[in-house]
């Protein structure tokens, strides 16, 4: 079975249906044809065979052309029969169970390649992955000019059909990415020859925006491509969230008021908040204005970093924080990097924003 699919993990790079049609269902061949591929191959981890039929988990690990160091990973389940002459036949190939879909898994791919970005989509026209494209391609060198660390300068986007697309591809429920316009996927801490990361993008959201929100969520989700290397368990949301949206709305000429209206909102009333926010503030299934005041408030807080320490100390306080690596050490994490970095506490840092959120809508 091993051998099966190794022959057929070479028809699929070779692009030869013939092969790829001699070991079994050639369901998915051609849906597969536009993608730019590196590497494919599968691993057989188990097989349960009864009589003629088998089914076997497998874990199939492929590398995009020009943007993956490392092997995506995916879990998959192939089912297989045993034909009349002995041999072996591959009848099905899905995603194992809670694992997430495969673009070519909900149909044939597009693919659009711009200067920095390869933008893969389904159920969607060449001319809506171009503009994909271009937006990514403004993005790279706005995040590149805020980051000052390595990074890859490139970035993956994925552009489902539909938000349950967008949930197929994540392997969860859509109710949890409904109102959210993209997500990015990856590893924090992630190594050099970790896969890409892949901003994922909910149509049904992302085309209520205008032209800069538009702009500013693939900014956004570029970052969080840019920082990976240097995010940890140790990184709280408020930081990785709050510089993302920093990223995206730098240079816009958006007013505090523009990009925190939730939060403005609150303050306005006289609900100051009491601390930064929590992660479990950060969660897609709540209240969607508490949702946006969490985003706002890291906003505003990175914000308050760059205007009165400048973007340079912001960027270092960010792998100052994620130099530590594990999720117990965050406390000390940021308290060791506010002292390090910014000269002052979290204590007397929460003070000041706080203080600067009066000033500013109060």
């Amino acid at each position: 079975m091993q051998r099966l699919l190794d022959r057929r993990a070479e028809a699929v790079l070779a692009r030869d249906a013939d092969a790829y049609a001699a070991t079994g269902t050639r369901s998915g061949f051609d849906r597969l044809s536009a993608v730019p591929l590196a590497d494919w191959e599968y691993d057989v981890r188990d097989v349960d065979r009864r009589g003629d039929t088998a089914t076997a988990d497998v874990e199939l690990r492929y590398r995009l052309d020009g943007h993956d160091p490392g092997p995506v990973a995916a879990a998959r389940t192939v089912e297989l029969s045993r034909t009349r002459d002995g041999h072996w036949s591959v009848a099905a190939d899905r995603p194992a169970r809670r694992s997430g879909q495969q673009p070519w898994d909900q149909g044939r791919v597009r693919v659009v390649r711009g200067e920095h970005s390869l933008v893969l989509g389904v159920g969607q026209s060449t001319g809506v992955l171009r503009r994909f494209a271009e937006l990514a391609d403004r993005a790279v060198p706005a995040v590149s000019d805020a980051w000052d660390a390595d990074w890859s300068r490139r970035v993956v986007v994925y552009v489902p059909a539909s938000l349950e697309g967008m949930a197929g591809l994540l392997g969860s429920p859509a109710s949890s990415y409904r109102g959210i316009a993209a997500v990015t996927t990856g590893e924090t801490g992630g190594a050099g020859d970790a896969p890409a990361d892949r901003v994922i993008v909910n149509p049904d959201a992302y085309g209520l925006l205008g032209t800069v929100g538009k702009q500013v969520v693939l900014t956004h989700e570029t970052t969080h491509v840019a920082t990976r290397a240097h995010t940890s368990p140790a990184t709280p949301l408020w930081l990785s969230e709050g510089y993302a949206d920093w990223v995206g709305y730098r240079g816009t000429g958006r007013t505090p008021r523009q990009a925190a209206p939730e939060l403005a909102r609150a303050v306005t009333d006289g609900r100051v908040p009491e601390n930064l926010p929590t992660d479990d503030e950060f969660g897609f299934t709540g209240d969607a204005a508490e949702l946006a005041r969490a985003y706002e408030a890291g906003w505003t807080a990175c914000r308050l970093i760059a205007d009165r320490w400048g973007e340079d100390r912001l960027a270092r306080f960010y792998r100052a924080v994620g130099a530590h690596r594990e999720r117990e050490q965050r406390e000390r994490a940021v308290e060791e990097a506010m002292a390090e970095v910014l000269g002052t506490t979290p204590e007397e840092f929460t003070a000041r924003w706080r203080d600067e959120l009066r000033a500013e809508f109060g």
